[in-house]
C-alpha cells in the first residue's frame, strides 16, 4: 500500500483541520456549488433521506459534534443565533455556527471555532462530500450542510449553533438528533408553498426540531402557533420554555430585565437594535440556562448581549452609500421581508420620530409585498421602490409602487433613490430583502466578517 500523502494546514485554518496538498485554489467552492446544482431538479426539496445517505457514506459526522443548540423560526432566528454565539464567545468558548442565507459570500454561512471558513477548507470539504455522494440526487443545501457538519466534526469547539434553513421537520439540519437545547423564534406566515397555509401548519413544521427530553425555548408566539409547539413538546417529553410563562424579558431604560425560575438578571441593552430583540435575546438566554453549561455566567450573558452583531438586521451603514447622502443623514439596512418582519420593523420606526424617515424597499418575488409595507408606510415621509441588477428574483419597482397604493416612487435603483433625498436631515431605511441587503452591503463597502 502506498504511503498516504502528506497534509498541510492553510494559513488561517483552525487547529485540527488538515488538507491534502494542492487544495488551495481561490474560488473553487463557488465552482463546485454551481456544478452541484445539476444533481437535483429542485433548489428546495424538503427531505432527510438524501442527506442521511450521504452522511452515512461520510462516516456520520453528525454524530461527532460539540453540544448543539438548534434554532428555528420565521423571524429572529438569525439574531437568536448571533446572541447564542456572542454569549458563548464572551465566556471564552470556541463556537461553530451554521447559518443561512449568506449576504455577500457563501463563506458567511460556516464559522469554524469563531472564524469564517477559509476558501481552501470549504472547497476541500465540498469536494469530499461530492465524491462520497457519487453523483446521486441531492440538493445544494443538503451538500453544503453535509460539508459544514463534516468540518464541525473535525475541528474542536465547545458549542455549535445550528440555524434551520427552511421549516424544521424536514430541513437538512434536522439530521442532528440530540441537541443540548432547541430554540424557536417568532413564527409568522412565510414560505407557505413549502410549509403550509396556516400558522398551525407552519408551527408544526418548526416544531419538528423538538427532540425527546431536550428543552426548547420560545418567545412571544401567536396563540395558534404556541398551542402547536406546546402539544409537540408534550408529546416528546420536552420542556417548553415560553416567554410570559417560564421566562420574561423587557427593556427598562438602557437595561434588559430577564427573569426565569433560576432568578432575575439585569443586563445591558442588546447591541442589536429594535424592540423585538428583547424576544430574541431572551430566547437565547432561556435556551442556554435550560442547558446550563458550566461556563454560562451572568457576566458572559451581559458581555454577549452588548457585543453581538448580525449584519443587515437594523444595521447602520457608514460606507460609500451612506457618504452619498446629504450631511447629517443616517443610512440603515434591514433584511426583513415578510409580514411578521414588517410588524417588528414598525415598532422600531415608532421610536424614530426625531427626524423624517425615508423607506427604500426592494423585495423578492413570491413575498407578500402589500402586507410587508402596510405597517411601515404610516411612518414614512417618502417611500421608494427599487431593484438592483444583481438582486436575485427581484420584484420590479412598479409592482412595489402598486402594492403601496401609489405612495412609493420608483428609484429604480438604490443609488437613484438616495440621490433624490431632500429636505431636513433624515433617516433612510433600506429594507425588504436579504438579497437586496447583500447588494447594498457590497455597494457600501461594508462586508460581513
Amino acid at each position: 500500500m502506498a504511503d498516504a500523502p502528506a497534509t498541510q494546514t492553510p494559513p488561517g485554518a483552525p487547529a485540527g483541520l488538515r488538507l491534502p496538498p494542492g487544495a488551495a485554489s481561490a474560488g473553487r467552492s463557488e465552482q463546485i456549488i454551481d456544478r452541484l446544482h445539476a444533481l437535483h431538479p429542485k433548489l428546495i426539496d424538503l427531505s432527510l433521506e438524501r442527506l442521511q445517505r450521504c452522511l452515512d457514506a461520510l462516516g456520520n459526522p453528525e454524530r461527532h459534534l460539540p453540544p448543539v443548540v438548534h434554532v428555528a423560526g420565521t423571524n429572529g432566528k438569525g439574531s437568536t443565533c448571533a446572541f447564542l454565539r456572542a454569549i458563548a464567545e464572551a465566556a471564552g468558548q470556541r463556537v461553530h455556527a451554521y447559518t443561512s442565507p449568506h449576504l455577500v459570500r457563501f463563506h458567511e454561512r460556516i464559522r469554524l471555532a469563531g472564524r469564517l471558513v477559509e476558501e481552501d477548507v470549504l472547497a476541500a470539504a465540498l469536494e469530499e462530500v461530492e465524491a462520497r455522494n457519487g453523483g446521486q440526487p441531492i440538493t445544494v443545501f443538503e451538500v453544503t450542510t453535509a460539508a459544514a457538519l463534516l468540518l464541525f466534526s473535525r475541528v474542536p469547539a465547545d458549542l455549535m449553533v445550528l440555524e434551520v434553513g427552511l421549516g424544521g421537520r424536514f430541513d437538512a439540519t434536522n439530521v442532528v438528533d440530540r441537541p443540548a437545547a432547541c430554540a424557536i423564534a417568532s413564527i409568522s406566515m412565510d414560505h407557505m408553498d413549502f410549509l403550509g397555509d396556516s400558522l398551525a401548519k407552519i408551527a408544526g413544521e418548526k416544531a419538528g426540531i423538538i427532540k425527546p427530553g431536550v428543552p426548547v425555548a420560545t418567545g412571544t408566539q401567536p396563540p395558534e402557533a404556541l398551542a402547536v409547539l406546546q402539544a409537540e413538546a408534550a408529546s416528546r417529553g420536552a420542556a417548553l420554555l415560553a416567554r410570559g410563562r417560564e421566562w420574561e424579558a423587557g427593556f427598562e431604560g438602557d437595561a434588559l430585565l430577564y427573569r426565569d425560575a433560576g432568578g432575575s438578571l439585569r443586563l445591558p441593552r442588546p447591541a442589536l437594535p429594535g424592540p423585538h430583540q428583547a424576544d430574541n435575546a431572551g430566547i437565547a438566554i432561556a435556551a442556554l440556562r435550560a442547558w446550563n453549561p458550566p461556563w454560562l455566567t451572568e457576566a458572559a450573558i451581559a458581555r454577549g448581549l452588548a457585543t453581538a452583531s448580525w449584519p443587515a438586521r437594523l444595521q447602520r451603514l457608514h460606507g460609500a452609500l451612506a457618504a452619498s447622502l446629504p450631511p447629517g443623514w443616517e443610512l440603515w439596512l434591514d433584511g426583513g421581508h415578510n409580514p411578521g418582519a414588517g410588524l417588528a420593523l414598525a415598532e422600531q420606526l415608532r421610536g424614530w420620530s426625531d427626524r423624517p424617515l425615508h423607506l427604500v424597499v426592494g423585495m423578492k418575488q413570491s413575498k407578500a409585498v402589500t402586507e410587508f409595507l402596510a405597517p411601515l408606510l404610516p411612518f414614512a415621509t417618502s417611500a421608494w421602490a427599487v431593484a438592483e441588477p444583481g438582486q436575485h428574483l427581484a420584484v420590479p419597482p412598479e409592482e412595489i409602487v402598486a402594492a403601496s397604493g401609489g405612495i412609493a416612487r420608483s428609484g429604480p435603483r438604490v443609488a437613484d433613490a438616495l440621490a433624490a433625498m431632500e429636505g431636513p436631515p433624515g433617516r433612510v431605511l433600506i429594507c425588504g430583502s436579504l438579497y437586496l441587503a447583500g447588494e447594498v452591503l457590497k455597494a457600501d463597502g461594508t462586508l460581513p466578517d
